[in-house]
């Protein structure tokens, strides 16, 4: 049902439902410590709402896969024409399509509590990403207000975002390590580390 709701509210997406306040877009990906020149995977891509300020961050040389499973909602995105190095590809995040080890950084803004099976994202998104290199799961809202949120629409009442003790246990299961989170009023950013040897302990 996810992905057909996603699919529903494409078309209104950017009008009601996004982020409204680029400067809170601008703040968020400014905390992301992703170098010009990367190669990075924007995870729930949506209709795009990070993308600008992701390609302000790598800069002509960098790259950017946006990987969404929704059909309607990466078109939307693939419409507005950014200019830089984008590669569209509709796809779940437990089953990426790409190749062990592409990218230097994997942002999920705004996504991840609609993962069907976090465990097995987060094994997915280990495999794709360079050993050393830095998974961002970002949002510009609270997890209390997330949760409430997605409580209040039937489609996506049970997409709920975990405690900090539980996302941990995940990320570590998956390989990565030097997790930090920082839960505030209005965002929230959990950032980790595929571990150097590459392990997965998944």
């Amino acid at each position: 049902m996810t992905k057909e709701y996603f699919n529903q509210v494409a078309a209104i997406w950017d009008e009601t439902i996004s982020e409204k306040d680029t400067g809170k877009l601008e703040r968020m990906a400014e905390r992301l410590n992703i170098e010009p020149g990367s190669t990075v995977l924007d995870v729930g891509t949506g209709t795009g709402t990070l993308i600008p300020f992701l390609l302000s961050k790598i800069g002509k040389t960098g790259e950017i896969v946006a990987l969404d499973f929704a059909e309607e909602m990466l078109q939307k995105a693939r419409d507005k024409g950014f200019n830089g190095d984008i590669n569209y590809v509709c796809a779940d995040v437990t089953d990426i399509p790409l190749a062990d080890e592409t990218f230097d950084a994997i942002v999920c803004y705004s996504c991840f509590p609609h993962f069907r099976d976090k465990p097995r994202a987060f094994a997915e998104m280990n495999r794709v990403i360079k050993a050393g290199g830095e998974l961002f799961i970002c949002h510009t809202a609270s997890r209390a207000s997330i949760n409430e949120r997605h409580r209040q629409i039937p489609a996506v009442h049970n997409d709920v975002f975990p405690d900090e003790n539980e996302l941990q246990i995940m990320l570590l299961a998956a390989g990565f390590t030097d997790i930090k989170i920082t839960a505030g009023h209005d965002s929230y950013l959990a950032i980790a580390r595929k571990s150097i040897n590459g392990s997965n302990l998944v």
